[in-house]
């Protein structure tokens, strides 16, 4: 039986009215018939806000600090507003965009006005709200801790900063000052906790890599430690995987400011296949420009998610649930399956005979197969994210598919209750990703086609009907392997049982409840770049 937090999941797809996910986070703190204190050690409450930010009208161009202050106070005075309407829900933790105060497409140049003093907060205890003549230059530091006052919430909030270095520093570049795309946390008495820095850039000429990896947690009175990275830090071992690694964290707070990319990348997408494999809180805002492809955020355990994603209000969105402190992972839950199953007893034995394959001349031929499907479906190649994909039809009520790509193999077991007129396809691509970022993958995913030609497989939908129950595996080369999943309507699912058997790593699920649009696993091998 569906918990009342699974109702908010499957309800929240993208045409749902904004004021659900008010409704949703309200039903999901009545459940508990706890006392208040219990209550408290067990869960908290928190906020994500997508915000469609000020931008301004010309990033390239020169503006002087009180025209940028203008400009940045427009998105200010909305984060304010969002604290005061968390506060009403009792929220004790809210977290905000990437470039959410002063925008982007700026050049190194352009962006120096926008950009607050950052003193460390390691070496220096501040209250920028309470002392805010003690630095120069650091008037939204300031708005931001009395905002946390006033909300009485730790906030995290995304700013440009600017730090001066020495000629005698071999890393100081030429104009004397470092630049950060920083993460900022504040306390609820609006205490400078601490600050993280940007380390894997995407394309941001304005901004400067720090010389090491800051490694960044803080500790709440509610839910323990939290860890902070941004954006595209969600794909790199550092610090992402190393805060998890190094670090007992459990929560993690995740300013983005992400532009979707399906079939395998779209916000919600990859926010919820963090959580889920490494069995953490993941709480993420990013910034809402739906004409730039820009939205998709969520509040995101390993189970279940509180989600938004809408590519046609233009207005922005409070996301407010309780959480978990001590989250449940999908893995070693109790969720194992019987092998009396008969779809997971049929898994195992082919999974025991692990039939031998040969590959030719970019085929695959294996013995095993044939027994599932008669007519062995050709193999073919499309384009998916920028990738040469190895990719099979899934053709028919059922079958067993295998596809391979250098030292991956992908299978898929499949049942379909119905056959819709849609193609689908099983692919593979293992090797170094180039296009926008470039990274090691290893990745199976089974996804609908854009049409019914080969050529069409790997393109962007949103829409679906076709229903599977399935399994779906490979043998990886990595542990770190990604579930994502999305079905019609840009609406989130979880999987029945994720686990590794004889070496292979695989996804389980029956009985969706709508048509699949992405089912995959993606593997990062991070020593491989």
């Amino acid at each position: 039986m569906r918990s009342r937090f699974m109702v908010c999941i499957m309800s929240g797809a993208r045409t749902a009215p904004a004021l659900f996910f008010l409704g949703c986070s309200a039903l999901a703190l009545g459940v508990s018939s706890a006392s208040q204190e219990h209550r408290e050690a067990e869960y908290y409450v928190a906020a994500v806000y997508e915000h469609p930010s000020v931008l301004s009208p010309n990033p390239l161009e020169l503006v002087s600090r009180q025209e940028a202050l203008e400009l940045m106070k427009q998105n200010l005075d909305v984060y304010e507003q969002q604290v005061m309407a968390a506060a009403q829900k009792g929220v004790q933790i809210i977290v905000f965009p990437e470039d959410g105060i002063h925008g982007f497409n700026f050049t190194r140049t352009s962006i120096y006005p926008f950009l607050d003093f950052m003193p460390s907060p390691k070496l220096v205890k501040w209250n920028p709200c309470l002392e805010p003549f003690r630095f120069n230059d650091t008037e939204v530091l300031q708005r931001l801790s009395c905002m946390a006052i006033k909300g009485g919430m730790f906030l995290v909030a995304n700013l440009g900063t600017k730090q001066p270095c020495l000629s005698s520093d071999p890393g100081c570049p030429g104009d004397g000052r470092y630049q950060f795309n920083t993460n900022v946390v504040f306390s609820d008495n609006g205490t400078l906790v601490d600050r993280y820095r940007k380390h894997n850039l995407y394309f941001e000429a304005a901004f400067d890599t720090p010389a090491n990896v800051d490694l960044i947690t803080f500790d709440t009175p509610f839910a323990g430690k939290f860890g902070v990275f941004t954006c595209f830090d969600i794909l790199f071992f550092d610090p992402a995987v190393r805060l998890l690694r190094d670090f007992e964290v459990k929560h993690i707070v995740y300013p983005t400011a992400w532009m979707n990319q399906l079939p395998l990348l779209a916000a919600i997408e990859i926010q919820k296949a963090f959580a889920t494999a490494f069995g953490v809180n993941v709480l993420a805002a990013n910034i809402h420009h739906p004409t730039l492809g820009m939205t998709g955020s969520g509040i995101h355990t390993p189970l279940k998610s509180f989600w938004y994603h809408d590519m046609d209000d233009p207005k922005g969105h409070l996301i407010i649930a309780q959480v978990a402190t001590n989250p449940q992972g999908l893995t070693g839950t109790g969720n194992t399956t019987s092998e009396m199953d008969p779809s997971h007893r049929k898994f195992l034995k082919i999974l025991s005979g692990d039939p031998y394959c040969e590959k030719d001349a970019q085929e695959v031929h294996c013995d095993e197969a044939a027994k599932w499907n008669v007519n062995v479906p050709p193999t073919f190649h499309s384009e998916m994210m920028y990738d040469n994909f190895t990719l099979v039809p899934v053709w028919g009520t059922e079958g067993h598919l295998q596809v391979c790509s250098n030292s991956l193999c992908c299978h898929l077991l499949y049942e379909r209750p119905t056959l819709s007129k849609e193609l689908y396809a099983l692919g593979v691509f293992d090797g170094l990703h180039t296009v926008h970022g470039t990274y090691y993958i290893q990745t199976c995913a089974l996804v609908k086609c854009g049409g019914l030609g080969f050529d069409t497989c790997g393109q962007e939908i949103t829409e679906a009907e076709g229903l599977f129950d399935f399994h779906l595996w490979g043998n990886f080369s990595t542990l770190y392997i990604f579930p994502l999943f999305l079905t019609s309507g840009m609406t989130l699912d979880t999987p029945d049982q994720l686990g590794w058997e004889n070496d292979h790593y695989f996804l389980r699920k029956r009985g969706l409840s709508s048509g699949l649009v992405t089912a995959a696993l993606y593997g990062r091998l991070y020593e491989r770049k």
